[in-house]
C-alpha cells in the first residue's frame, strides 16, 4: 500500500520523539517555536543561501523551489536538473514512505558514468552525532530513488575562519566526508521509516511523558502543549540548578514528573539542597553578614557594567569570525563616594563594526580605580580580553578594567535565595524579591538579551527608517540601563547601604 511520504525533517522528528512526529503531522498549529528556534531557522537559511554561492561560482546551478502543496512539481524539476551539468540545490527525491530535499548535489562524472556527490550544509561549528542519522536518511532516499550517489559530506562553519571582507566567503564552510557513516545503514533507515509511518497512522497522539527528549537534540515546539496536558509537580525537580551529576540525571530520567520533595538529598550538591529546602519551606535564605563581608573590600567609587552583543553565523565585518560575540552596547552606572549615581551608555547602530568605538568609550566610562561589578562577569571579562587582543592601543587600559571586575552573580549564589527564583539566579529572577518596583516587562520593545539582538539586527538593516532606528536606540538604552541599575540596587541590598537614596 502506498504511503504518504514523510520528509527527512519528519523522520528526524520521529527519531527525537514519536509524539512530536504525530503532532507535526496531525496538529501542526499547536507548535510554538521559541525566539531562539526561530533565530536558528533564519541562520540556517542564511548559511544555506551562502552555500549556494560558494558551490556555484560560475552561476550554472539550478535551485529547485518548493512551492506550498506542489511537491510533485519540485520532483519533476529535479529530474530535469539531473540531466544538466551544473550543481543542483534543494533537489527533491521521493520513495515509498519518505521524501527528502538535498542541500547540494554535485556531479562527479567519470568517463563512462554519471555519479553524484551530496553535501548537507549545517549552520553549526561542528559535526554532531545526530547529523550522521540525517545524512544516512538522505543517502538512503536518494539512492533508493535511483541516483548514483557516490559520496556524501557534511559542511559546517569553520569557527576559526576570519572574514577578509569584500564578500569573499571562501573557506567559511568546512566539508567532511561522512560516506562511511551514512552508507550501509539501509535496514536501519527503513526501520525508522516504517516505524514513523506506523506512528502517523495512529488515531491518537502517543502517550509520551515530558523528559530530556523535549529539548534534545532540538527544542521541541510542542513542549507547551505537552506541559498543559501533563500534570505538573508543585515544585518540579527541573528547578534544581546545575544538574550535572550522573546519579541525579538518572533519578530525573526515572521520575520525569518528580517533585523536589521526593529527590534524595544525597544526590544533591549544597546549592541544590539549599534550593530544595527553601523552595519547599517558602522561606528566603539570606546570609546578610556574609554578603556584606564579600563587598566590604570593594569601596567607592564603584562601576556597574553590562554588555549587549551580536553574533553572525556569516560575519559581516572584516576581521571577525563566525559566531563571534561582538559588543555593540554597554551601560555603566557609577556610584560615587558621595552617593551620587551617574549613568553613561554607548550604543552603535551605524551598521559598521562597533568594536573599536565601543572599546574607546568603555575605557573612558570606567575610570581608573574602583571595582567594576558585573553579573555573570565572565561574559564581560571575555569580551574585554577579545577587544584587547584586537586593539593594541587600548589593550593595557582594557585589561586594567578586566582586573577590577567583581562578579555579583557569585556573591548572590552564595548568599541569597528566594523561593520565587525557582532555582534560577538570573538577575531577572532575583530582582522581584529585592526591588519589586523594577520591572523588565514594563519596558517598551526590548525586555531581554534575545530581544536586544533582534532589535540590533532590525536597526542596522538598510530598509529600517531613521525614525525607527532612533526608537530602537532608546529602547536598547533603557533596557541595558535597567540591567546595570538592577545591579546597583542588588549591591545596595547586600551591602546594607540603606542610607543611600538610589
Amino acid at each position: 500500500m502506498s504511503m504518504r511520504p514523510l520528509s527527512k525533517s519528519k523522520l528526524m522528528a520521529y527519531r527525537q520523539c514519536a509524539k512530536r512526529l504525530w503532532l507535526e503531522v496531525h496538529r501542526p498549529g499547536l507548535r510554538e517555536d521559541s525566539a531562539a528556534t526561530r533565530a536558528s531557522f533564519r541562520t540556517g537559511h542564511q548559511v544555506g543561501a551562502l552555500a549556494q554561492r560558494l558551490y556555484d561560482v560560475k552561476g550554472e546551478g539550478t535551485t529547485i523551489e518548493l512551492r506550498l502543496g506542489n511537491v510533485n512539481e519540485a520532483l519533476a524539476r529535479t529530474q530535469d536538473a539531473l540531466c544538466t551539468s551544473g550543481p543542483i540545490f534543494e533537489a527533491g527525491f521521493a520513495i515509498d514512505g519518505a521524501l527528502s530535499f538535498a542541500d547540494v548535489m554535485l556531479r562527479t562524472d567519470t568517463s563512462d558514468s554519471t555519479a553524484w556527490h551530496m553535501v548537507e550544509v549545517k549552520s553549526s561549528t561542528e559535526i554532531k552525532d545526530y547529523y550522521l542519522d540525517d545524512a544516512a536518511i538522505q543517502a538512503f532516499i536518494v539512492k533508493r530513488a535511483g541516483v548514483a550517489l557516490e559520496t556524501i559530506a557534511l559542511a559546517h562553519i569553520n569557527r576559526n575562519w576570519v572574514y577578509r571582507g569584500d564578500g569573499d566567503y571562501r573557506g567559511l564552510l568546512a566539508e567532511h566526508d561522512v560516506s562511511r557513516h551514512a552508507f550501509g545503514r539501509e535496514d536501519e533507515v527503513q526501520t525508522w521509516i516504517d516505524a514513523a509511518q506506523a506512528v502517523v497512522r495512529q488515531p491518537d497522539e502517543p502517550d509520551v511523558r515530558i523528559n530530556r527528549q523535549c529539548v534534545t537534540p532540538y527544542a521541541c515546539g510542542f513542549l507547551a502543549h505537552c506541559e498543559r496536558a501533563e500534570p505538573r509537580a508543585e515544585h518540579p525537580v527541573q528547578w534544581l540548578p546545575r544538574i550535572q551529576r550522573k546519579a541525579l540525571k538518572g533519578w530525573i530520567e526515572a521520575h520525569p514528573g518528580g517533585d523536589l520533595n521526593d529527590v534524595p538529598d544525597d544526590l544533591l550538591t549544597d546549592m541544590q539542597r539549599r534550593v530544595k529546602t527553601h523552595t519547599l519551606s517558602g522561606e528566603t535564605f539570606f546570609d546578610a553578614q556574609g554578603a556584606a563581608a564579600d563587598l566590604a573590600g570593594h569601596g567607592l567609587p564603584a562601576y556597574f557594567l553590562d554588555f549587549e552583543t551580536i553574533q553572525f553565523a556569516v560575519p559581516i565585518w572584516k576581521g571577525t569570525r563566525p559566531f563571534q560575540q561582538i559588543p555593540f552596547q554597554f551601560s555603566v552606572h557609577q556610584l560615587c563616594s558621595d552617593g551620587r549615581l551617574d549613568h553613561r551608555s554607548f550604543v552603535d547602530l551605524s551598521g559598521g563594526d562597533p568594536s573599536l568605538a565601543f572599546a574607546d568609550a568603555l575605557v573612558s566610562a570606567c575610570g581608573d580605580t574602583g571595582p567594576v561589578f558585573a553579573y555573570n562577569a565572565s561574559f564581560e571579562a571575555t569580551r574585554i580580553r577579545e577587544l584587547a587582543g584586537r586593539f593594541g592601543h587600548v589593550a593595557t587600559a582594557l585589561l586594567a578594567i578586566e582586573a577590577r571586575i567583581v562578579d555579583l552573580l557569585r556573591i548572590t549564589e552564595r548568599r541569597y535565595y528566594h523561593p520565587g527564583q525557582r532555582g534560577s539566579w538570573s538577575i531577572k529572577s532575583v530582582l522581584p524579591a529585592i526591588a519589586p518596583e523594577l520591572n523588565y516587562r514594563a519596558l517598551e520593545g526590548v525586555q531581554d538579551g534575545s530581544m536586544a539582538m533582534e532589535a540590533f539586527r532590525e536597526a542596522i538593516a538598510t530598509e529600517t527608517s531613521s525614525q525607527r532606528r532612533v526608537q530602537i536606540e532608546q529602547q536598547l538604552i533603557d533596557y541595558c540601563a535597567l540591567d546595570t541599575y538592577a545591579m546597583v540596587r542588588l549591591w545596595q541590598f547586600f551591602a546594607g547601604r540603606r542610607d543611600l537614596a538610589l
